[in-house]
Protein backbone atom coordinates (compact mmCIF):
# COMPACT_ATOMS: atom_id res chain seq x y z
CA UNK A 1 0.00 0.00 0.00
CA UNK A 2 0.78 3.54 -0.33
CA UNK A 3 0.57 6.05 2.14
CA UNK A 4 1.21 8.86 0.05
CA UNK A 5 -0.71 10.42 -2.82
CA UNK A 6 0.52 9.48 -6.59
CA UNK A 7 1.43 12.66 -7.72
CA UNK A 8 -0.52 15.00 -10.05
CA UNK A 9 1.95 17.81 -10.27
CA UNK A 10 4.20 15.98 -12.44
CA UNK A 11 1.63 15.92 -15.41
CA UNK A 12 1.52 17.74 -18.41
CA UNK A 13 -2.29 17.57 -18.13
CA UNK A 14 -2.79 18.72 -14.94
CA UNK A 15 -6.35 20.62 -13.58
CA UNK A 16 -6.34 23.62 -12.14
CA UNK A 17 -7.45 24.53 -8.46
CA UNK A 18 -10.36 26.66 -8.56
CA UNK A 19 -12.93 25.60 -6.25
CA UNK A 20 -13.51 26.20 -2.87
CA UNK A 21 -16.18 24.80 0.15
CA UNK A 22 -19.27 26.76 -1.19
CA UNK A 23 -18.83 25.13 -4.68
CA UNK A 24 -17.77 21.64 -4.03
CA UNK A 25 -20.66 21.87 -1.69
CA UNK A 26 -23.03 22.90 -4.38
CA UNK A 27 -21.38 20.79 -6.85
CA UNK A 28 -22.64 17.83 -4.54
CA UNK A 29 -25.54 19.32 -3.29
CA UNK A 30 -26.38 19.64 -7.37
CA UNK A 31 -25.94 16.06 -7.78
CA UNK A 32 -28.28 14.69 -4.71
CA UNK A 33 -31.35 17.26 -4.39
CA UNK A 34 -33.50 16.37 -7.44
CA UNK A 35 -32.08 12.47 -8.23
CA UNK A 36 -34.09 11.63 -5.02
CA UNK A 37 -36.77 13.66 -4.38
CA UNK A 38 -38.44 13.30 -8.23
CA UNK A 39 -37.10 10.15 -9.32
CA UNK A 40 -36.83 7.32 -6.26
CA UNK A 41 -39.51 8.61 -3.73
CA UNK A 42 -42.37 6.42 -5.83
CA UNK A 43 -40.48 3.53 -6.37
CA UNK A 44 -38.98 3.33 -2.94
CA UNK A 45 -42.93 3.33 -1.61
CA UNK A 46 -43.41 0.74 -3.56
CA UNK A 47 -40.99 -1.49 -2.01
CA UNK A 48 -41.70 -0.41 1.57
CA UNK A 49 -45.05 0.73 1.76
CA UNK A 50 -45.31 2.38 5.37
CA UNK A 51 -41.77 1.54 6.39
CA UNK A 52 -40.63 4.08 3.62
CA UNK A 53 -38.79 6.53 6.16
CA UNK A 54 -37.18 3.39 7.85
CA UNK A 55 -35.56 2.91 4.33
CA UNK A 56 -34.68 6.48 4.11
CA UNK A 57 -32.93 6.50 7.66
CA UNK A 58 -31.03 3.41 6.29
CA UNK A 59 -30.09 4.88 3.11
CA UNK A 60 -28.70 8.14 5.30
CA UNK A 61 -26.74 5.95 7.63
CA UNK A 62 -24.69 4.14 4.96
CA UNK A 63 -24.11 7.26 3.06
CA UNK A 64 -22.95 9.17 5.99
CA UNK A 65 -20.78 6.39 6.68
CA UNK A 66 -19.58 6.11 3.39
CA UNK A 67 -19.05 10.15 3.01
CA UNK A 68 -16.90 9.95 6.21
CA UNK A 69 -14.46 7.48 4.80
CA UNK A 70 -14.38 9.11 1.01
CA UNK A 71 -13.66 12.87 2.71
CA UNK A 72 -10.91 11.22 5.05
CA UNK A 73 -9.16 9.46 1.66
CA UNK A 74 -10.14 12.53 -0.39
CA UNK A 75 -8.35 14.58 1.73
CA UNK A 76 -5.30 12.43 1.99
CA UNK A 77 -5.40 11.51 -2.25
CA UNK A 78 -6.91 14.95 -3.70
CA UNK A 79 -6.81 14.07 -7.12
CA UNK A 80 -9.35 13.42 -9.81
CA UNK A 81 -10.91 10.18 -9.82
CA UNK A 82 -12.13 9.65 -6.15
CA UNK A 83 -12.20 5.86 -5.30
CA UNK A 84 -10.86 4.78 -8.15
CA UNK A 85 -7.25 6.13 -6.81
CA UNK A 86 -8.48 5.34 -3.08
CA UNK A 87 -8.72 1.22 -3.96
CA UNK A 88 -5.51 1.80 -6.49
CA UNK A 89 -3.54 2.98 -3.29
CA UNK A 90 -4.95 1.41 -0.77
CA UNK A 91 -6.03 -2.37 -1.89
CA UNK A 92 -4.46 -2.71 -5.12
CA UNK A 93 -4.50 -1.61 -9.05
CA UNK A 94 -7.52 -4.37 -9.38
CA UNK A 95 -9.44 -2.84 -6.86
CA UNK A 96 -9.38 0.47 -8.53
CA UNK A 97 -9.72 -0.66 -11.62
CA UNK A 98 -12.85 -2.01 -10.23
CA UNK A 99 -14.14 0.98 -8.59
CA UNK A 100 -13.14 3.05 -11.15
CA UNK A 101 -15.59 0.79 -13.98
CA UNK A 102 -18.86 0.82 -11.14
CA UNK A 103 -18.89 4.43 -10.94
CA UNK A 104 -18.58 5.24 -14.38
CA UNK A 105 -21.20 2.76 -15.68
CA UNK A 106 -23.52 2.89 -12.55
CA UNK A 107 -23.15 6.55 -13.25
CA UNK A 108 -23.56 6.73 -16.53
CA UNK A 109 -26.81 5.39 -16.00
CA UNK A 110 -27.88 8.09 -13.28
CA UNK A 111 -27.59 10.15 -16.10
CA UNK A 112 -29.68 8.51 -18.58
CA UNK A 113 -32.06 8.45 -15.77
CA UNK A 114 -32.04 12.28 -15.10
CA UNK A 115 -32.20 13.22 -18.59
CA UNK A 116 -35.26 11.51 -19.21
CA UNK A 117 -36.68 12.63 -15.90
CA UNK A 118 -35.93 16.30 -17.94
CA UNK A 119 -37.98 14.76 -21.02
CA UNK A 120 -40.88 13.90 -19.02
CA UNK A 121 -41.42 16.96 -17.19
CA UNK A 122 -40.80 19.52 -19.85
CA UNK A 123 -42.37 17.19 -22.96
CA UNK A 124 -43.96 13.51 -22.49
CA UNK A 125 -44.53 12.72 -25.62
CA UNK A 126 -40.51 13.60 -26.65
CA UNK A 127 -38.87 13.02 -23.43
CA UNK A 128 -36.16 11.16 -25.34
CA UNK A 129 -35.27 13.80 -27.83
CA UNK A 130 -35.45 16.39 -25.00
CA UNK A 131 -33.23 13.95 -22.86
CA UNK A 132 -30.23 13.83 -25.45
CA UNK A 133 -30.86 17.89 -26.17
CA UNK A 134 -30.55 18.01 -22.24
CA UNK A 135 -27.26 16.07 -22.31
CA UNK A 136 -25.79 17.96 -25.76
CA UNK A 137 -26.17 21.23 -23.71
CA UNK A 138 -24.94 20.47 -20.46
CA UNK A 139 -21.88 18.49 -22.03
CA UNK A 140 -20.98 21.86 -24.00
CA UNK A 141 -21.50 23.96 -20.52
CA UNK A 142 -19.37 21.51 -18.70
CA UNK A 143 -16.94 21.89 -21.83
CA UNK A 144 -16.88 25.47 -21.00
CA UNK A 145 -15.15 25.41 -17.95
CA UNK A 146 -15.67 23.74 -14.09
CA UNK A 147 -16.41 27.47 -12.36
CA UNK A 148 -19.17 27.77 -15.33
CA UNK A 149 -20.55 24.34 -13.89
CA UNK A 150 -20.19 25.22 -10.36
CA UNK A 151 -21.87 28.47 -11.23
CA UNK A 152 -25.00 26.83 -12.91
CA UNK A 153 -25.38 24.29 -10.49
CA UNK A 154 -25.54 27.29 -7.81
CA UNK A 155 -28.38 28.85 -9.41
CA UNK A 156 -30.19 25.34 -10.41
CA UNK A 157 -29.62 24.24 -6.44
CA UNK A 158 -31.27 27.61 -5.68
CA UNK A 159 -34.67 27.45 -7.57
CA UNK A 160 -34.98 23.62 -6.57
CA UNK A 161 -35.24 24.59 -2.78
CA UNK A 162 -37.35 26.99 -3.22
CA UNK A 163 -39.60 24.65 -4.99
CA UNK A 164 -39.50 22.22 -2.52
CA UNK A 165 -39.88 24.46 0.70
CA UNK A 166 -43.08 25.47 -0.75
CA UNK A 167 -44.09 21.96 -1.72
CA UNK A 168 -43.37 21.17 2.13
CA UNK A 169 -45.05 24.17 3.88
CA UNK A 170 -48.33 24.37 1.47
CA UNK A 171 -48.41 20.08 1.98
CA UNK A 172 -48.31 20.76 6.20
CA UNK A 173 -50.43 23.56 6.24
CA UNK A 174 -53.21 21.39 4.37
CA UNK A 175 -56.43 20.40 5.54
CA UNK A 176 -55.55 16.96 3.84
CA UNK A 177 -52.54 16.04 6.69
CA UNK A 178 -53.20 13.07 8.92
CA UNK A 179 -50.72 11.89 11.11
CA UNK A 180 -51.94 8.35 10.87
CA UNK A 181 -50.61 8.10 7.85
CA UNK A 182 -46.99 7.74 9.52
CA UNK A 183 -47.89 4.84 11.35
CA UNK A 184 -45.91 1.93 9.87
CA UNK A 185 -48.16 -1.04 9.28
CA UNK A 186 -47.76 -4.82 8.56
CA UNK A 187 -46.91 -4.10 4.89
CA UNK A 188 -43.43 -3.13 6.30
CA UNK A 189 -41.01 -6.04 5.35
CA UNK A 190 -37.30 -6.16 6.41
CA UNK A 191 -36.55 -7.13 2.72
CA UNK A 192 -38.73 -4.00 1.63
CA UNK A 193 -37.41 -1.21 3.93
CA UNK A 194 -33.55 -2.79 2.92
CA UNK A 195 -34.57 -2.75 -1.10
CA UNK A 196 -35.86 0.69 -0.78
CA UNK A 197 -32.81 1.71 1.23
CA UNK A 198 -30.82 0.90 -1.59
CA UNK A 199 -33.41 2.56 -4.27
CA UNK A 200 -32.89 6.02 -2.20
CA UNK A 201 -29.10 5.59 -1.93
CA UNK A 202 -29.22 6.72 -5.56
CA UNK A 203 -30.25 10.08 -4.10
CA UNK A 204 -27.37 10.07 -1.76
CA UNK A 205 -24.69 9.33 -3.85
CA UNK A 206 -24.11 13.13 -4.92
CA UNK A 207 -21.31 13.67 -2.72
CA UNK A 208 -19.06 11.52 -4.30
CA UNK A 209 -18.61 14.37 -7.02
CA UNK A 210 -17.10 16.45 -4.61
CA UNK A 211 -14.22 13.49 -4.24
CA UNK A 212 -13.57 13.20 -7.64
CA UNK A 213 -13.13 16.53 -8.38
CA UNK A 214 -10.56 16.93 -5.48
CA UNK A 215 -7.52 17.82 -8.40
CA UNK A 216 -9.78 21.07 -8.81
CA UNK A 217 -10.47 21.84 -5.22
CA UNK A 218 -8.39 24.49 -3.33
CA UNK A 219 -6.20 22.96 -0.45
CA UNK A 220 -8.57 19.58 -0.34
CA UNK A 221 -7.16 18.53 2.55
CA UNK A 222 -9.34 21.13 4.45
CA UNK A 223 -12.01 21.57 1.85
CA UNK A 224 -13.18 18.34 1.57
CA UNK A 225 -14.10 16.92 4.42
CA UNK A 226 -15.96 20.21 5.50
CA UNK A 227 -17.52 19.97 2.19
CA UNK A 228 -19.02 16.43 2.47
CA UNK A 229 -20.77 16.23 5.48
CA UNK A 230 -22.23 19.55 4.52
CA UNK A 231 -23.58 18.94 1.71
CA UNK A 232 -25.11 15.52 2.93
CA UNK A 233 -26.37 17.29 6.20
CA UNK A 234 -28.52 19.55 4.06
CA UNK A 235 -29.68 17.05 1.61
CA UNK A 236 -31.09 13.97 4.47
CA UNK A 237 -32.61 17.54 6.19
CA UNK A 238 -34.41 18.39 3.00
CA UNK A 239 -35.56 14.80 2.19
CA UNK A 240 -36.87 13.61 5.45
CA UNK A 241 -39.34 16.86 5.18
CA UNK A 242 -40.28 16.61 1.50
CA UNK A 243 -40.66 12.59 2.26
CA UNK A 244 -42.99 13.27 5.48
CA UNK A 245 -45.24 16.16 4.31
CA UNK A 246 -45.49 13.90 1.16
CA UNK A 247 -46.72 10.65 3.48
CA UNK A 248 -48.76 13.05 5.72
CA UNK A 249 -50.97 14.27 2.39
CA UNK A 250 -50.89 10.69 0.21
CA UNK A 251 -50.11 8.21 2.81
CA UNK A 252 -47.93 4.92 1.53
CA UNK A 253 -50.02 3.54 -0.84
CA UNK A 254 -50.56 6.90 -2.83
CA UNK A 255 -47.16 7.80 -2.81
CA UNK A 256 -46.35 4.27 -4.61
CA UNK A 257 -49.16 4.66 -6.84
CA UNK A 258 -47.98 8.29 -7.94
CA UNK A 259 -46.04 8.82 -10.94
CA UNK A 260 -44.71 12.46 -10.23
CA UNK A 261 -45.57 12.19 -6.17
CA UNK A 262 -44.62 16.00 -5.54
CA UNK A 263 -47.44 17.03 -8.18
CA UNK A 264 -49.84 14.69 -6.64
CA UNK A 265 -48.93 16.14 -3.30
CA UNK A 266 -49.30 19.65 -4.27
CA UNK A 267 -53.15 18.64 -5.58
CA UNK A 268 -54.48 16.45 -3.24
CA UNK A 269 -53.22 19.62 -0.35
CA UNK A 270 -55.47 21.78 -2.56
CA UNK A 271 -52.85 24.09 -4.55
CA UNK A 272 -53.46 22.91 -7.82
CA UNK A 273 -51.92 26.50 -8.92
CA UNK A 274 -48.23 25.02 -7.80
CA UNK A 275 -48.39 21.65 -10.04
CA UNK A 276 -46.75 23.59 -12.40
CA UNK A 277 -44.35 25.12 -10.59
CA UNK A 278 -43.14 21.60 -9.31
CA UNK A 279 -42.82 20.12 -13.01
CA UNK A 280 -40.70 23.24 -13.62
CA UNK A 281 -38.70 22.29 -10.47
CA UNK A 282 -38.73 18.60 -11.32
CA UNK A 283 -36.77 19.46 -14.58
CA UNK A 284 -34.60 21.88 -13.41
CA UNK A 285 -33.57 19.84 -10.80
CA UNK A 286 -32.88 16.69 -13.02
CA UNK A 287 -30.57 19.18 -14.79
CA UNK A 288 -28.69 19.67 -11.99
CA UNK A 289 -28.13 16.27 -10.92
CA UNK A 290 -27.19 15.71 -14.64
CA UNK A 291 -24.79 18.89 -15.13
CA UNK A 292 -22.49 17.34 -11.70
CA UNK A 293 -22.66 13.91 -12.76
CA UNK A 294 -21.36 14.33 -16.02
CA UNK A 295 -18.79 16.43 -14.30
CA UNK A 296 -17.67 13.59 -12.27
CA UNK A 297 -18.04 10.54 -14.57
CA UNK A 298 -15.76 12.67 -17.48
CA UNK A 299 -12.92 13.23 -13.94
CA UNK A 300 -12.42 9.55 -13.24
CA UNK A 301 -13.02 8.63 -16.99
CA UNK A 302 -9.80 11.01 -16.76
CA UNK A 303 -8.24 9.24 -13.83
CA UNK A 304 -8.71 5.74 -15.75
CA UNK A 305 -7.14 6.94 -19.16
CA UNK A 306 -3.78 8.39 -17.16
CA UNK A 307 -3.88 4.87 -15.96
CA UNK A 308 -4.04 3.18 -19.46
CA UNK A 309 -6.99 1.38 -18.33
CA UNK A 310 -9.15 3.57 -21.03
CA UNK A 311 -7.51 4.86 -23.82
CA UNK A 312 -4.77 7.30 -22.98
CA UNK A 313 -5.69 10.24 -25.33
CA UNK A 314 -9.20 10.77 -23.04
CA UNK A 315 -6.26 12.08 -20.64
CA UNK A 316 -5.77 15.58 -22.81
CA UNK A 317 -6.33 18.56 -20.89
CA UNK A 318 -7.81 21.32 -22.94
CA UNK A 319 -5.17 24.56 -22.63
CA UNK A 320 -7.56 26.75 -22.58
CA UNK A 321 -10.30 25.56 -20.85
CA UNK A 322 -8.13 23.21 -18.59
CA UNK A 323 -11.01 20.78 -18.33
CA UNK A 324 -10.45 16.60 -19.75
CA UNK A 325 -12.40 17.44 -22.78
CA UNK A 326 -12.14 14.34 -24.85
CA UNK A 327 -13.01 12.40 -21.66
CA UNK A 328 -15.83 15.20 -21.66
CA UNK A 329 -16.91 14.55 -25.12
CA UNK A 330 -17.11 10.88 -24.71
CA UNK A 331 -19.14 10.83 -21.67
CA UNK A 332 -21.76 13.23 -23.12
CA UNK A 333 -21.96 10.83 -26.42
CA UNK A 334 -22.65 7.55 -24.17
CA UNK A 335 -24.84 9.21 -22.10
CA UNK A 336 -26.90 10.73 -25.02
CA UNK A 337 -27.26 7.04 -26.81
CA UNK A 338 -28.27 5.62 -23.43
CA UNK A 339 -30.91 8.14 -22.89
CA UNK A 340 -31.77 7.96 -26.79
CA UNK A 341 -32.46 3.73 -25.67
CA UNK A 342 -33.62 3.63 -22.34
CA UNK A 343 -36.15 3.77 -19.53
CA UNK A 344 -35.72 6.05 -16.37
CA UNK A 345 -37.29 2.69 -13.67
CA UNK A 346 -34.36 0.75 -14.67
CA UNK A 347 -31.18 2.81 -14.86
CA UNK A 348 -32.14 3.82 -11.27
CA UNK A 349 -31.74 0.51 -10.02
CA UNK A 350 -28.26 -0.20 -12.26
CA UNK A 351 -27.04 2.53 -11.23
CA UNK A 352 -27.34 2.11 -7.31
CA UNK A 353 -25.67 -1.27 -7.67
CA UNK A 354 -22.67 0.29 -9.35
CA UNK A 355 -22.67 3.17 -6.41
CA UNK A 356 -23.09 0.74 -3.78
CA UNK A 357 -20.00 -1.43 -5.39
CA UNK A 358 -18.22 1.62 -5.85
CA UNK A 359 -18.43 3.02 -2.17
CA UNK A 360 -18.05 -0.27 -0.71
CA UNK A 361 -14.23 -0.11 -2.30
CA UNK A 362 -14.15 3.36 -0.54
CA UNK A 363 -14.85 2.09 3.01
CA UNK A 364 -12.70 -1.20 2.48
CA UNK A 365 -9.29 1.42 1.31
CA UNK A 366 -10.62 3.78 4.14
CA UNK A 367 -10.39 0.64 7.04
CA UNK A 368 -6.67 0.53 5.98
CA UNK A 369 -5.86 4.02 7.12
CA UNK A 370 -3.58 4.26 9.86
CA UNK A 371 -4.19 7.16 12.51
CA UNK A 372 -1.85 9.62 11.23
CA UNK A 373 -3.66 9.49 8.12
CA UNK A 374 -6.68 10.75 9.61
CA UNK A 375 -8.73 7.10 9.64
CA UNK A 376 -12.07 7.20 10.99
CA UNK A 377 -13.35 5.19 14.11
CA UNK A 378 -13.27 1.92 12.93
CA UNK A 379 -16.94 0.97 13.13
CA UNK A 380 -17.77 3.79 10.21
CA UNK A 381 -15.71 1.61 7.34
CA UNK A 382 -16.94 -1.62 8.59
CA UNK A 383 -21.00 -0.60 8.74
CA UNK A 384 -20.55 1.25 5.54
CA UNK A 385 -18.11 -1.75 3.97
CA UNK A 386 -21.33 -4.20 5.57
CA UNK A 387 -24.57 -1.70 4.48
CA UNK A 388 -22.98 -1.48 0.81
CA UNK A 389 -22.93 -5.38 0.16
CA UNK A 390 -26.40 -5.54 1.52
CA UNK A 391 -28.02 -3.24 0.22
CA UNK A 392 -26.85 -3.83 -3.25
CA UNK A 393 -27.84 -7.27 -2.74
CA UNK A 394 -31.44 -6.36 -1.65
CA UNK A 395 -32.06 -4.49 -5.15
CA UNK A 396 -34.42 -5.50 -7.41
CA UNK A 397 -33.12 -8.51 -9.04
CA UNK A 398 -32.85 -7.62 -13.00
CA UNK A 399 -30.05 -5.06 -11.27
CA UNK A 400 -28.39 -7.37 -9.41
CA UNK A 401 -27.61 -9.32 -12.03
CA UNK A 402 -26.57 -7.11 -15.17
CA UNK A 403 -24.83 -5.08 -12.14
CA UNK A 404 -22.96 -8.40 -10.89
CA UNK A 405 -22.30 -9.25 -14.67
CA UNK A 406 -20.87 -6.13 -16.11
CA UNK A 407 -18.63 -5.92 -13.16
CA UNK A 408 -17.33 -9.73 -13.61
CA UNK A 409 -16.81 -8.66 -17.17
CA UNK A 410 -14.99 -5.94 -16.25
CA UNK A 411 -12.79 -8.44 -13.97
CA UNK A 412 -12.25 -10.76 -16.46
CA UNK A 413 -11.31 -7.36 -18.83
CA UNK A 414 -8.69 -6.52 -16.07
CA UNK A 415 -7.00 -10.76 -15.85
CA UNK A 416 -6.74 -10.45 -19.53
CA UNK A 417 -5.04 -7.40 -19.91
CA UNK A 418 -2.56 -8.62 -16.97
CA UNK A 419 -1.71 -11.77 -18.39
CA UNK A 420 -0.95 -9.73 -21.86
CA UNK A 421 1.82 -7.64 -20.05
Amino acid sequence: MSSTPSPAAGLPDELQRRLGVPDAVTIGLGSMIGAGIFASLAPAARAAGSGLLLGLALAAVVAYCNATSSARLAALYPASGGTYVYGRERLGEFWGYLAGWAFVVGKTASCAAMALTVGTYVWPGQAHAVAVAAVVVLTAVNYAGVQKSALLTRVIVAVVLAVLAAVVVTSLCSGAVDAALLDIGMDATAGGVLQAAGLLFFAFAGYARIATLGEEIRDPARTIPRAIPIALGITLVVYTLVAVSVLLVLGPGGLAAADAPLTEAARAAGTDWLVPVVRVGAAVAALGSLLALILGVSRTTLAMARDHHLPHALAAVHPRFQVPHRAELLVGAVVAIAAATTDVRGAIGFSSFGVLAYYAIANASAWTLTPAEGRPARAIPAVGLTGCLVLAFALPLPSVAIGAAVLLISAAAYATRSFRR
